[in-house]
């Protein structure tokens, strides 16, 4: 068979766009997969493409398939893994299977169901915040809700309100700087020449000598917290390992970055899909009110909510957190008659795959029904969390925490918005931009 040639937008075009794409790529994105077809390159210049794809199969075939042959761009490997350090979202390979054998465990249903407690708390102390007949941007305290519930998971009650407020200050500041050097690359010598690297290095040397205290105090006092730390603290390599301090310090800043950033994203977007949705606010709150009186513990409520499931999947369909999956393959390959030379670099549009009308009907509308019965259905084309064996280890954490966010929020309150527009910022990950909504008591 002929090898299919991949269209192209040439360098040219892709510079004369440059500042557009800057502030949001995903209307040129849009634009050439409308006029080139579900799959096409960027001529970057200096003979170097980028191949862009919102072919689900063509993803799935990567991502599952042969996953084996597709690593994590350096934008992971390298530029992030600098201020995160080498744990389950920064690294490939042999080094990546041994570290999510061994956490996996922490992460099965059982084991969360000891953290719901925590997540609870956590979840209540900051929707107290939320004013009544106010008009506020809700990012701000979904941000922290969600910060807090990780800290609350992961140490109980081990670390002082102080040390968390740090750890948040840090864990945001790296995640800006890290925005400023992927999508300003040409600045990168004055970061340096400034010193703002540096700064935002030392500041996560900073962060890492918080967490190793807590650490040490936990290991000292000997006693049993059942928290993700204590379980992390347990888990042992195939040798009977445990893993070393430096190791553990990566994982637990990976879990802060990876944990809060997107499940605050989600929860604000699902906030405003169902300020603009009044029937499906009122369809939650009495699925809540039913699903209090007939669950005895968290495990079950959660269960028993399958409507906010759905429409936290749905929200998560239009805008996912994380909005494109890079990989770069180590050999050559082909798919459906397309070379992929060596070392290509491909970018996957989980934006453009979860709005494709080849698989959703009326994709750009909310609907929460599309997901009755589950999202196993569009699991083909749905990859709110990625697929495959490299799928985000915390998905039924970061879904448990949102179904009981929207079940707490909609219970106590009726949402609606200035506005019906829903802006997007999309940087590493799909940011919302001025979600004002307002609150009246239920």
């Amino acid at each position: 068979m002929a090898n299919i040639d991949i269209p192209t937008v040439s360098s040219f075009r892709f510079l004369k766009n440059a500042n557009l794409i800057l502030r949001n790529p995903l209307p040129f994105h849009r634009e050439n997969f409308e006029k080139l077809g579900d799959i096409f390159q960027v001529d970057l210049g200096f003979r170097k493409n980028v191949i862009f794809c919102r072919d689900a199969n063509f993803a799935e075939y990567v991502l599952k398939k042969n996953h084996k042959n597709y690593h994590k761009s350096t934008i992971q490997t390298e530029d992030m893994a600098k201020y995160l350090g080498h744990g389950l979202l920064t690294t490939d390979g042999e080094e990546w299977r041994k570290q999510r054998r061994m956490i996996q465990p922490a992460f099965h249903k059982k084991q969360l169901a000891q953290l719901l407690d925590s997540v609870d708390a956590a979840i209540k102390t900051e929707i107290n915040r939320v004013e009544a007949g106010k008009a506020i941007d809700v990012f701000p305290i979904f941000n922290d809700l969600a910060f807090q519930t990780v800290v609350k998971s992961l140490f109980s009650s081990a670390a002082g309100q102080e040390e968390i407020n740090r750890l948040q200050y840090i864990t945001e500041a790296a995640q800006k700087m890290l925005v400023k050097e992927l999508r300003q690359p040409f600045k990168g010598w004055w970061f340096k020449l400034s010193g703002q690297i540096k700064h935002h290095l030392e500041l996560t040397e900073e962060a890492r000598e918080i967490l190793k205290k807590i650490v040490a105090e936990r290991r000292q006092s000997g006693q049993r917290q059942d928290d993700l730390l204590d379980m992390l603290l347990d888990a042992r390599y195939e040798d009977g390992e445990g893993m070393s301090e430096k190791q553990l310090i990566d994982e637990i800043l990976i879990l802060f970055t990876a944990g809060h950033e997107t499940t605050s994203n989600a929860l604000t977007f699902t906030a405003k899909l169902l300020a603009n949705n009044s029937d499906v606010q009122d369809k939650i709150a009495a699925e809540v009110k039913e699903a209090r009186t007939n669950s005895e513990n968290h495990f079950e409520f959660l269960k028993n909510c399958t409507y906010t499931s759905q429409v936290v999947e749905e929200a998560m369909r239009l805008y996912p957190p994380v909005y494109f999956i890079d990989r770069v393959n180590l050999e050559d390959d082909e798919f459906n008659g397309i070379h992929i030379p060596k070392n290509s670099s491909l970018l996957f549009s989980l934006y453009e795959i979860h709005r494709n009308p080849e698989h959703w009907k009326n994709p750009d509308e909310f609907d929460p029904d599309r997901f009755e019965g589950g999202g196993n259905k569009h699991e083909p084309y749905y990859f709110p969390f990625g697929a495959g064996p490299r799928k985000c280890i915390g998905n039924n954490f970061a879904m448990y925490e949102m179904i009981m966010t929207v079940a707490e929020l909609i219970s106590r309150f009726k949402i609606s918005a200035p506005s019906e527009e829903i802006e997007i910022q999309p940087l590493i990950t799909v940011k919302p931009k001025n979600a004002i909504l307002e609150f009246t008591s239920r």
